[in-house]
């Protein structure tokens, strides 16, 4: 009996001090801005997974067949072209396929994500230049994301302003190089539809004069 005594003059003390201090606890509901953003999100993640079911409907049969892969990570939508379905060997010149393939991509991103952000990255192998008169690995992936990135402006009608290209060379592999399978998964493009940006909900402070979370 007297410790069941001792751990209830306890509580009431604690809450007595808690009230005395002005730090009495409760409970607070998100301001009408972060309820706001949070839907925001959610309504781009199911744009997104519409886009993505969209691009494997219209891209069956190159996933089929390896020449494409469709992913979904941190940055949004990843469509992945291995480089021989654009481009020759050594070449950044588009092959009449691989802009089909382009075009397909061009009226889902038109359709479903006409306000995102969509980066194109180039890849290789490390396998040395020698004949192609390029400088290095380097400036041919950069000059083959360009060449998509053109494309998709100039013949599919995206808007340059949400469009970018990045030639990563040799130095963001997928695979090891120590192989011909994985040195042709490292030749390789991709477009990455990005999330669109959204500021952050921070839940750092309770204001207890406006009764949210700051």
């Amino acid at each position: 009996m007297g410790t069941r005594f001792n751990i209830l003059l306890v509580l009431v003390l604690l809450i007595a001090c808690f009230v005395v201090s002005g730090c009495a606890v409760g409970f607070y509901k998100g301001r009408p801005s972060d309820k706001a953003k949070i839907e925001e999100l959610k309504d781009e993640l199911a744009r997104l997974r519409e886009a993505k079911s969209m691009l494997d409907s219209r891209l069956r049969s190159e996933i089929d067949s390896d020449q494409v892969s469709l992913t979904m990570d941190d940055r949004g939508i990843v469509i992945t072209f291995v480089a021989e379905v654009l481009f020759d060997s050594g070449k950044a010149d588009l092959k009449p396929d691989g802009k089909k393939m382009l075009k397909k991509v061009a009226s889902v991103i038109s359709q479903e994500a006409a306000d995102n952000e969509i980066g194109v990255e180039g890849h290789t192998d490390n396998v040395p230049i020698k004949l192609s008169g390029w400088k290095s690995n380097w400036e041919l992936s950069a000059t083959r994301a360009t060449s998509v990135l053109h494309y998709l402006i100039s013949d599919c009608g995206l808007k340059p302003n949400n469009l970018s290209a990045t030639g990563y060379g040799e130095y963001r592999p997928v695979k090891s190089n120590n192989t011909k399978e994985g040195r042709q998964a490292n030749r390789r493009v991709e477009i990455i539809i990005k999330r669109m940006p959204t500021a952050k909900v921070s839940y750092g402070s309770a204001d207890t004069n406006k009764g949210y979370i700051k």
